[in-house]
Protein backbone atom coordinates (compact mmCIF):
# COMPACT_ATOMS: atom_id res chain seq x y z
CA UNK A 1 0.00 0.00 0.00
CA UNK A 2 2.84 2.36 0.91
CA UNK A 3 4.55 1.67 -2.42
CA UNK A 4 1.29 2.26 -4.32
CA UNK A 5 0.77 5.59 -2.54
CA UNK A 6 4.39 6.62 -3.29
CA UNK A 7 3.92 5.69 -6.97
CA UNK A 8 0.65 7.67 -7.14
CA UNK A 9 2.30 10.75 -5.58
CA UNK A 10 5.26 10.47 -7.94
CA UNK A 11 2.98 10.07 -10.96
CA UNK A 12 0.87 13.11 -10.02
CA UNK A 13 4.02 15.17 -9.41
CA UNK A 14 5.42 14.20 -12.80
CA UNK A 15 2.07 14.89 -14.47
CA UNK A 16 1.95 18.36 -12.89
CA UNK A 17 5.52 19.07 -13.99
CA UNK A 18 4.80 17.82 -17.51
CA UNK A 19 1.62 19.89 -17.74
CA UNK A 20 3.54 23.03 -16.82
CA UNK A 21 6.43 22.31 -19.22
CA UNK A 22 4.83 24.00 -22.26
CA UNK A 23 4.17 27.14 -20.17
CA UNK A 24 7.81 27.17 -19.04
CA UNK A 25 8.96 26.78 -22.64
CA UNK A 26 6.94 29.85 -23.61
CA UNK A 27 8.48 32.06 -20.94
CA UNK A 28 11.97 33.45 -20.98
CA UNK A 29 14.38 31.42 -18.91
CA UNK A 30 16.00 34.63 -17.69
CA UNK A 31 16.86 35.29 -14.07
CA UNK A 32 16.63 38.88 -12.83
CA UNK A 33 18.62 39.82 -9.73
CA UNK A 34 19.24 43.04 -7.83
CA UNK A 35 16.67 45.03 -9.83
CA UNK A 36 16.07 48.64 -8.75
CA UNK A 37 15.07 51.99 -10.24
CA UNK A 38 16.61 55.32 -9.28
CA UNK A 39 14.25 57.63 -7.40
CA UNK A 40 13.25 60.83 -9.19
CA UNK A 41 12.04 64.24 -8.06
CA UNK A 42 9.17 66.46 -9.10
CA UNK A 43 9.71 67.71 -12.66
CA UNK A 44 12.29 65.05 -13.52
CA UNK A 45 11.09 63.26 -16.65
CA UNK A 46 13.53 60.35 -16.80
CA UNK A 47 15.40 57.88 -14.66
CA UNK A 48 17.22 54.58 -14.95
CA UNK A 49 16.47 51.00 -13.94
CA UNK A 50 19.27 48.56 -13.22
CA UNK A 51 19.63 44.81 -12.65
CA UNK A 52 21.59 41.67 -13.44
CA UNK A 53 20.19 39.36 -16.14
CA UNK A 54 21.22 35.75 -16.68
CA UNK A 55 19.69 33.79 -19.57
CA UNK A 56 19.93 30.02 -19.14
CA UNK A 57 19.97 29.28 -22.88
CA UNK A 58 20.85 32.70 -24.26
CA UNK A 59 18.37 35.38 -25.32
CA UNK A 60 18.09 39.01 -26.34
CA UNK A 61 16.45 41.77 -24.33
CA UNK A 62 14.46 43.50 -27.07
CA UNK A 63 12.06 45.78 -25.20
CA UNK A 64 11.07 47.17 -21.83
CA UNK A 65 7.67 48.50 -20.78
CA UNK A 66 6.36 50.22 -17.67
CA UNK A 67 3.03 51.89 -16.91
CA UNK A 68 5.03 54.45 -14.86
CA UNK A 69 6.69 55.84 -18.01
CA UNK A 70 5.50 56.97 -21.41
CA UNK A 71 8.63 55.41 -22.94
CA UNK A 72 10.96 52.66 -21.70
CA UNK A 73 14.08 51.82 -23.71
CA UNK A 74 17.18 49.72 -23.32
CA UNK A 75 20.12 52.13 -23.37
CA UNK A 76 23.88 51.94 -23.56
CA UNK A 77 26.11 54.54 -21.96
CA UNK A 78 29.79 54.59 -22.88
CA UNK A 79 32.75 56.88 -23.21
CA UNK A 80 33.76 58.00 -26.69
CA UNK A 81 37.00 59.87 -26.19
CA UNK A 82 36.28 62.33 -23.39
CA UNK A 83 32.52 62.40 -23.99
CA UNK A 84 29.93 60.18 -22.29
CA UNK A 85 27.38 59.09 -24.91
CA UNK A 86 24.01 57.47 -24.31
CA UNK A 87 21.87 55.82 -26.95
CA UNK A 88 19.00 53.39 -27.26
CA UNK A 89 19.99 49.92 -28.44
CA UNK A 90 17.69 47.72 -30.55
CA UNK A 91 18.55 44.63 -28.46
CA UNK A 92 20.91 43.55 -25.70
CA UNK A 93 22.51 40.14 -26.17
CA UNK A 94 22.33 37.81 -23.15
CA UNK A 95 24.83 34.99 -23.81
CA UNK A 96 23.86 31.58 -22.41
CA UNK A 97 24.74 31.24 -18.72
CA UNK A 98 26.56 34.59 -18.50
CA UNK A 99 25.33 37.41 -16.28
CA UNK A 100 24.88 40.77 -17.98
CA UNK A 101 24.82 43.72 -15.62
CA UNK A 102 22.64 46.75 -16.29
CA UNK A 103 24.20 49.47 -14.15
CA UNK A 104 24.73 53.23 -13.94
CA UNK A 105 27.28 54.24 -16.56
CA UNK A 106 26.62 51.14 -18.71
CA UNK A 107 23.62 49.33 -20.10
CA UNK A 108 20.36 50.22 -18.34
CA UNK A 109 16.63 50.57 -18.89
CA UNK A 110 15.75 54.22 -19.36
CA UNK A 111 12.30 55.24 -18.11
CA UNK A 112 11.29 58.47 -19.85
CA UNK A 113 8.22 60.70 -19.78
CA UNK A 114 7.57 59.64 -16.19
CA UNK A 115 3.89 59.96 -15.30
CA UNK A 116 4.77 60.82 -11.68
CA UNK A 117 7.97 61.00 -9.63
CA UNK A 118 9.34 57.64 -8.49
CA UNK A 119 9.49 57.95 -4.71
CA UNK A 120 12.24 56.30 -2.68
CA UNK A 121 11.02 53.12 -0.90
CA UNK A 122 8.14 52.63 -3.36
CA UNK A 123 8.14 50.13 -6.22
CA UNK A 124 7.60 50.35 -9.95
CA UNK A 125 6.32 47.67 -12.35
CA UNK A 126 8.54 46.69 -15.26
CA UNK A 127 8.03 44.24 -18.11
CA UNK A 128 11.06 42.95 -19.98
CA UNK A 129 10.55 41.41 -23.42
CA UNK A 130 13.03 38.75 -24.50
CA UNK A 131 13.57 36.96 -27.78
CA UNK A 132 15.03 33.46 -27.93
CA UNK A 133 17.26 32.01 -30.67
CA UNK A 134 14.18 31.04 -32.71
CA UNK A 135 12.82 34.60 -32.55
CA UNK A 136 10.02 33.72 -30.10
CA UNK A 137 9.22 36.59 -27.74
CA UNK A 138 8.37 36.17 -24.07
CA UNK A 139 7.67 38.65 -21.29
CA UNK A 140 8.84 38.78 -17.70
CA UNK A 141 6.86 41.10 -15.41
CA UNK A 142 7.97 42.17 -11.94
CA UNK A 143 7.98 45.04 -9.47
CA UNK A 144 11.31 46.57 -8.55
CA UNK A 145 12.16 48.78 -5.60
CA UNK A 146 12.83 52.48 -6.06
CA UNK A 147 15.95 53.69 -4.27
CA UNK A 148 18.61 56.39 -4.34
CA UNK A 149 21.42 53.82 -4.14
CA UNK A 150 21.94 50.31 -5.46
CA UNK A 151 20.96 47.38 -3.22
CA UNK A 152 23.73 46.70 -0.72
CA UNK A 153 24.44 50.39 -0.24
CA UNK A 154 26.65 51.04 -3.26
CA UNK A 155 26.18 54.60 -4.45
CA UNK A 156 24.28 54.83 -7.69
CA UNK A 157 26.03 58.01 -8.68
CA UNK A 158 24.51 60.84 -10.65
CA UNK A 159 25.64 59.96 -14.16
CA UNK A 160 22.13 60.23 -15.57
CA UNK A 161 20.75 62.98 -13.33
CA UNK A 162 19.70 65.89 -15.47
CA UNK A 163 20.33 63.97 -18.69
CA UNK A 164 18.20 65.33 -21.54
CA UNK A 165 16.73 63.07 -24.19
Amino acid sequence: MKKLLHTAVLASTLAAAWASAPAWAQTAAVKVEGAWARASVQGQKGTGAFMRLTAKDGARLVRAESPAAGVAEVHEMKMEGDVMKMRAVPALELPAGKTVELKPGGYHVMLMDLKAPLAKDSSVPLTLVFQDAQGVESKLQFNMPVATTAPGGATAGSMMDGHKH
